[in-house]
């Protein structure tokens, strides 16, 4: 198995993102993309959010303006729930592995999406850090991004703020409404200053769960497919419900059970579930 170099690890420390290829097999990779297609050709008969999941939101999420001739589906909520790649990916690769050197060696699985710009779509993702949807005893979580295509400038890479995850929690809430992003002055600052997370189909970009990040949207010809899946170490016990449940919530992919819960200290305020199958909704005020 191959392991991450000590400068690797301490620039995941320093920074607070790492890219890494060669995350998962090539054959691995082959099934994980044939299954998202086979799920893009089923979305063209479809008009609105389809599928169910075991809290009873759609498992498939469409973009406004998906069509037919152009489809658009941008979220699948708990693949491993529906493809055994998916599973595999999230339970038994080298990503996995790595995700244990990070914050190991006890690690949970939280939860599972699939996030998808496909070319001539408009969704982008406004700034925000993924802790204030999942706050937890503690913040050593991982977000771990494996690029199923080839992630280009172009096509709506991840944009990050390397060295927020050390600095304090910022608000989501905006005149008394969940945005599920930061206020604009600090959206301006963080783009100023934001460096692209670009690499090769298979490779994974690791994020701590406090960086501060966000992407446009796909304005290549080229899709920009993610699978994204969270990782808690086992010791951090989640403060409020899982925004996207499944079967697999909690499960130990690595180490052994701590019989112990460790705390820090912060405060960080509530996040409000989203009522629709993404986040997306809640970003653009309509959820």
């Amino acid at each position: 198995m191959a392991t991450l170099t000590a400068e690797q690890i301490e620039r995941f420390r320093n920074e607070g993102v790492l890219v890494v290829e060669n995350a998962i097999t090539p054959a691995l990779l082959a099934r994980l993309r044939a299954d998202f297609a086979g799920w893009v050709e089923e979305s063209r008969g479809r008009e609105s959010a389809y599928g169910e999941t075991i809290d009873g939101k759609p498992r498939f999420d469409l973009e406004p303006g998906h069509s037919a001739e152009h489809p658009a589906l941008r979220r699948v909520n708990a693949p491993p729930e529906v493809s055994e790649a998916a599973y595999e990916a999230v339970t038994d690769s080298a990503m996995v592995d790595w995700v244990a050197e990070l914050i190991g060696p006890d690690l949970r699985f939280h939860h599972c999406k699939i996030n998808s710009k496909l070319p001539g779509t408009a969704t982008a993702v406004k700034w925000h850090q993924d802790f204030a949807f999942t706050p937890h005893s503690n913040d050593d979580l991982v977000t771990a991004l494996l690029m199923l295509d080839e992630v280009t400038e172009e096509n709506g890479p991840l944009r990050v703020m390397p060295g927020t995850h050390r600095g304090p929690l910022h608000s989501l809430w905006h005149d008394g409404s969940f945005t599920g992003a930061v206020e604009p002055a600090l959206e301006e600052e963080f783009e100023a200053g934001a460096v692209s997370c670009t690499g090769p189909a298979g490779a994974v970009c690791f994020m701590h769960t406090r960086l501060a990040h966000g992407s446009a949207p796909n304005r290549s010809t080229l899709p920009r497919t993610l699978l994204i899946a969270v990782y808690a170490a086992a010791d951090a016990i989640a403060c409020s419900p899982n925004p996207m449940p499944s079967r697999y919530e909690g499960l130990l992919v690595r180490g052994q059970e701590p019989n112990r819960i460790r705390c820090i200290d912060y405060e960080v305020e509530m996040p409000a579930l989203p009522k629709t199958a993404s986040f997306f909704n809640q970003q653009a005020g309509v959820d």
